[in-house]
């Protein structure tokens, strides 16, 4: 047999070929560990933070995937491996979670694995009146109707948020919130009246300056609120009610003769308007005792900035908005013309 040697240039193309393998290899596991580090790094949010949702029956890669798309976290896949390597991505509660500020993965995962966290998503619409405030707390499961209702009357609450004789009425501000699920309903009631308390501090110079109380600036929106749900016509519906105010003339408000009365959605009657209650502003004269619902910002801003005209009067029109009068006589003919409109004459 013949034996033959190597060329000297094949030989040192085998001894580059391990070399280059190698190099190869070590930049592939670079470029993993920098997408690794990346992957699992921590995420600054934008303030407010992001709300997220469970739906009930989520998978967790669906999960997972929602939250890498609102920024919660860089990767979807890494959340999945980092569930995994702890038995956790079978455990997804439902409900709703809130992450603000800077977010690593692993407390991502702790969130929605824990009970305390998962939070209930509940929105309080502008113009409730308190007893249904309590019905919106209570159909998110913080808490029996009866238990709100009983603890909106505590003496101890009450004092300690410092509230009129009224109660809770008015207080209760109008907002979405994220509210841990086990929160006490005292706490809640805290949070919704907190949040008044810091939505209305900048009207204090324009209040004082009206010489409006704090209560009869509520209790103004208020009126306001169930007036009217056009943000155009809540200054007018303000300066008609000022100026109503400052004549002695009874500001004679629909929505009072009915407050507290369970009747449904309509037009209010003559034997309404004719009620004995202390809140009828037909049969009594000034504001009433407090507020009729919880009025919304723009309702509380519109009390303190009422528009520069002289109107003493309002009637509706067929769309929701009003037609304003300065005299009684001007006012009769819109009512008038209100009625033609609606009979279709």
């Amino acid at each position: 047999m013949l034996w033959t040697q190597p060329r000297a240039g094949a030989e040192r193309a085998r001894g580059r070929q391990p070399r280059r393998v190698v190099r190869v290899g070590a930049a592939i596991a670079f470029v993993g560990l920098g997408l690794a580090v990346w992957a699992f790094a921590p995420v600054q949010l934008p303030p407010p933070g992001v709300v997220f949702r469970a739906e009930p029956g989520s998978s967790f890669r669906a999960v997972a995937r929602e939250l890498q798309r609102r920024g919660v976290v860089r990767s979807s896949v890494a959340l999945e491996i980092l569930a995994r390597l702890r038995g956790a991505d079978r455990r997804v509660r439902a409900g709703d979670y809130q992450f603000e500020g800077t977010v690593w993965p692993k407390e991502v995962l702790q969130e929605l694995q824990s009970v305390a966290a998962t939070l209930r998503l509940v929105t309080v619409r502008e113009g409730l009146p308190a007893r249904e405030v309590v019905q919106v707390l209570a159909a998110a499961g913080l808490g029996g109707v009866d238990v709100f209702e009983c603890v909106a009357r505590s003496p101890e609450l009450l004092a300690d948020l410092d509230m009129p004789r009224t109660g809770l009425e008015g207080y209760l501000y109008p907002d979405t919130y994220a509210i841990p699920l086990g929160t006490r309903p005292e706490d809640v009631l805290r949070l919704l009246v907190h949040r008044f308390y810091s939505a209305v501090r900048r009207l204090d110079e324009e209040r004082i300056g009206l010489g409006l109380s704090l209560h009869e600036m509520v209790t103004l929106a208020s009126l306001i609120e169930k007036e009217t749900g056009r943000d155009s016509e809540r200054p007018l519906i303000s300066a008609v009610f000022h100026n109503r105010l400052r004549i002695g003339m009874p500001l004679q408000s629909d929505p009072t003769a009915v407050y507290g009365k369970n009747r449904p959605p309509g037009p209010v009657t003559a034997e309404e308007v004719q009620s004995a209650s202390p809140y009828n502003t037909y049969l009594r004269p000034g504001l009433p005792p407090g507020p009729i619902c919880n009025p919304g910002l723009a309702s509380l801003e519109a009390a303190v900035r009422p528009a520069a005209v002289d109107y003493l009067y309002f009637v509706a029109r067929a769309d929701g908005t009003h037609e304003f009068s300065r005299t009684y006589e001007e006012h009769r003919r819109a009512v008038a013309r209100q009625r033609r409109a609606r009979d279709g004459a």
